[in-house]
């Protein structure tokens, strides 16, 4: 194999870069903003087709199952054709599922709509995620952490704010969403390519996870604060509403997409303002925080508080986005850039495991034990998990 078939095409510089990034680091926006666009009409689906919490944690763990499936299977494919074809082929699958959405008559369509999304979302995540670390190594890893951060506190907030002043709920965030991601088709093609294209397309799709060696060591190191953080993103996006209405009586639309935002804005800034600290030391401050956070929104679950919880939240989300950056900064540059797909498949396979298992026992709990003893067990789990993130020895 020569060396020119393994090579990645010479990234845009100027202006070329800058419109690069920018687009790449939207779509991955709109995509985490069209699957937390749900979070806020769950209760809706609920109130109109009558299912229970276990019912409800199956459609959203359904997302992740279909991310999974595509992380598996074409995960990393843009290693060999490119990050543009698969971008598109993404985009037009979410497509198909914002008319999946629209078009839902019972929970079964709920959760094939929910499947198909989750596929398009792990074509998109691992070639995108590849694609702005080929523009720029420094800040590639700040945009593939923040954009999902913000894109799911805008689609939460955005979809809480249509149930309040606009006709049609359960519709209207899917057409105005459809509308973004065809726009986002057509101008993915205006972009130069970045990616790496060698042969070997038809056998990346083959099952399979693999690590590059020089990044095994690290990837389980990592672990813990990373599972720790995606469960926490699971109850948070599934459970969280529920359990804040049983424990507080509250019961506003809005507090789905206030919830989402009470996660991920915190996590957004923290990306930012944790940037200059070294990464072992940025990972080590944020799974503490993260179980010192998910501690607090316990307590406040016990008195009854929202405001408690809510501050704890604030707390936890700022630990997430803080572990799940410093996480991939000492993760990527382990990784060729032939391999970088590859590695990123890998890390979300287990990231995404972590976003729907717990989840799903959560619910299956939630209906024997009820929410508020089920989220102390959950609890239990993510704090000591963040707790080993915090001890383990880093580089």
């Amino acid at each position: 194999m020569s060396m020119a078939t393994d090579a990645a095409p010479l990234p845009p510089t100027g202006l070329r870069l800058s419109l690069t990034l920018a687009l790449q680091g939207a779509i991955l926006g709109a995509f985490f903003a069209a699957s937390a666009a749900p979070t806020p009409l769950y209760r809706l689906y609920q109130e109109q087709w009558g299912f229970s919490p276990t019912t409800l944690t199956l459609v959203f763990a359904s997302y992740a199952f279909g991310l999974l499936a595509a992380l598996l299977t074409i995960g990393a494919l843009s290693d060999h054709v490119g990050r543009r074809p698969v971008i598109f082929g993404a985009l037009a699958l979410e497509l198909a599922s914002m008319a999946l959405f629209f078009a839902a008559a019972d929970v079964n369509h709920l959760i094939l709509a929910r499947l198909v999304q989750g596929y398009a979302s792990g074509a998109a995540t691992a070639a995108i995620g590849a694609g702005v670390i080929d523009c720029d190594r420094r800040i590639g890893p700040l945009v593939s952490s923040i954009t999902p951060m913000v894109g799911m506190a805008v689609g939460a907030l955005g979809t809480a704010t249509l149930i309040l002043y606009a006709p049609a709920p359960l519709h209207l965030v899917y057409v105005l969403l459809g509308g973004l991601f065809a726009l986002q088709a057509a101008l993915i093609w205006a972009t130069p390519e970045t990616g790496p294209t060698k042969p070997g397309a038809l056998g990346s799709l083959v099952p399979r996870v693999r690590v590059p060696v020089a990044a095994r060591s690290m990837l389980l190191r990592v672990s813990a604060p990373n599972i720790a953080l995606w469960s926490v993103g699971a109850f948070s996006l599934s459970l969280m509403p529920s359990l804040v209405k049983a424990a507080t009586g509250i019961t506003s639309p809005i507090l789905g997409g206030l919830l989402v935002c009470a996660l991920t804005l915190p996590g957004a800034s923290a990306v930012l303002l944790m940037r200059p600290v070294a990464p072992p030391l940025g990972l080590r401050i944020c799974s503490l925080l993260v179980a010192g956070g998910f501690l607090v929104i316990l307590a406040g679950t016990h008195v009854g508080s929202a405001p408690v919880m809510v501050g704890g939240m604030l707390v936890t989300g700022f630990g997430f986005g803080g572990a799940f950056m410093n996480a991939v900064r000492l993760l990527v540059p382990l990784a060729t850039p032939g391999e970088r797909g590859m590695l990123l498949s890998a890390f979300y396979v287990e990231s995404y495991l972590a976003f729907s298992l717990p989840a799903l026992a959560a619910g299956a709990l939630a209906h024997t034990l009820g929410l508020v003893v089920t989220a102390d067990l959950y609890g239990a789990f993510i704090i000591l998990l963040a707790l080993t993130g915090a001890l383990v020895r880093l580089p």
